[in-house]
């Protein structure tokens, strides 16, 4: 790779922010993951290469979106939500549809 195109590469790698996401299967059923590429990965659950979770509960959709600082702050704010009732995540996808509107 030439210098120019790697300081080209650069930008586009540091400005990639970790998400963590909650999709919605086809089911019902809440998916709560992590990315730095939300569309590449929500294209990987619909066409089900993602998760074994997700494969048999499609389509998916994204309810739920949350910026964090980095891979490990994704993580664990992604341990935490794993770990609420139903009830608490749809409060909280809920409660981020207000916030918006």
């Amino acid at each position: 790779m030439s210098e120019q195109a790697t300081q080209d590469a650069a930008p586009t790698e540091a400005k990639k922010s970790w998400l963590l996401y909650i999709l919605e299967c086809g089911d019902g059923s809440f998916y709560t993951g992590i990315t730095n590429e939300l569309e590449r990965r929500v294209r990987q659950h619909n066409d089900g290469l993602a998760s074994r979770c997700t494969r048999s509960r499609r389509p998916v959709k994204v309810v739920y979106l949350e910026d964090c600082a980095n891979r490990s702050d994704a993580l664990s704010r992604e341990r935490a939500i794993k770990s609420l009732s139903r009830a608490d995540k749809q409060r909280l996808i809920e409660n981020a549809g207000r916030a918006h509107d």
